[in-house]
């Protein structure tokens, strides 16, 4: 276990990679919906293991957020990859086995999962 102390300088850390990688606008971005609807969804779980698989894979270009409300609760939880010059991709009943395959499959790869996004399967 570690100290309070410990603790906040990780988070002090964090925090400050986080700002500095969102405002970069050559980044692609990982946005995780943690509203409540999300949270209940599963969404904290999914953020984690984006978030910590990102980092062992060490790419640089990519920022892992998060946001409040989508505004689609019945698909959450919810990711969106935003890539500079390329339309949002919007994924949907996510799980943290399914947004390994993202980082993957779009982030590493450059192939959009179409079996997980929002347009599959005739959702809209």
């Amino acid at each position: 276990m570690k100290s309070l102390e410990e603790l906040k300088a990780i988070r002090e850390k964090m925090q400050g990679q986080v700002s500095m990688r969102s405002e970069d606008s050559s980044q692609t971005r990982v946005v995780v919906g943690m509203a409540t609807c999300g949270i209940a969804s599963g969404a904290r779980p999914v953020l984690t293991a984006l978030s910590d698989y990102v980092q062992s894979k060490k790419l640089a270009n990519v920022a892992v957020t998060q946001t409040g409300c989508i505004g689609l609760c019945q698909y959450e939880p919810i990711v969106e990859v935003i890539e500079p010059g390329k339309d949002k991709v919007t994924y949907v009943k996510m799980t943290p086995e399914k947004a390994l395959e993202v980082v993957e499959q779009h982030l590493i790869r450059g192939q959009v999962v179409d079996k997980y996004t929002i347009s599959a399967e005739g959702r809209i």
